[in-house]
């Protein structure tokens, strides 16, 4: 029987703020794709605060748009999908060990454009959390006005794949494995 004697309470306050160093020793993502500069609120399994400052030297806007730069959508649902992993991972006793797979998208909205210079706070509420799957209801904000939200699901996977065997990595077993193949 686990002692929970020491266990944190759901609910519990966390440490905040976390700075990008901090964020990058619980997340596995790096430059160009850690989308999360900072964590300022944190509560136990419930809700998560971050902060992500887009500037002009982002890799995207060489193509999205020419003269007109905007942040993809895409990437803004990213950026709350990777708040939500960091709640997560603060709880794991060695984050390093596992991942967390962006797995859904429902109900996402794009509500007005963000752009260089802007400063997205994304505000994370947990709505359903099991052991190893997960799900969230996500908001971004620009200078308090809604941008985007949408309910993301993930999973959390062992970080090290299983290593096949020379048998099985010779045989061929999704359409997608047989067209990198090919």
């Amino acid at each position: 029987m686990e002692n929970n004697e020491h266990a944190i309470p759901e609910g519990t306050l966390l440490k905040a703020p976390l700075d990008v160093v901090e964020i990058m020793k619980l997340l596995p993502h790096r430059y160009p794709f850690l989308l999360i500069d900072r964590v300022i609120e944190m509560e136990r399994k419930k809700r998560i605060v971050a902060i992500k400052n887009i500037t002009i030297n982002e890799p995207f806007f060489q193509g999205h748009f020419p003269g007109y730069p905007i942040m993809p959508g895409v990437l803004l649902l990213e950026a709350l999908a990777q708040a939500g992993c960091i709640l997560v991972m603060v709880e794991l006793p060695d984050p390093s060990d596992k991942l967390i797979f962006f797995t859904g998208v429902e109900h996402a909205r794009f509500r007005r454009p963000a752009m260089p210079g802007d400063q997205v706070r994304l505000e994370i509420d947990v709505l359903n959390w099991r052991s190893r799957l997960m799900r969230m209801q996500g908001k971004a904000y620009v200078d308090g006005k809604l941008i985007c939200e949408g309910t993301v699901t993930s999973q959390m996977v062992p970080r090290n794949r299983p290593v096949k065997s020379e048998a099985e990595s010779d045989a061929v077993s999704t359409p997608q494995e047989a067209a990198v193949q090919a």
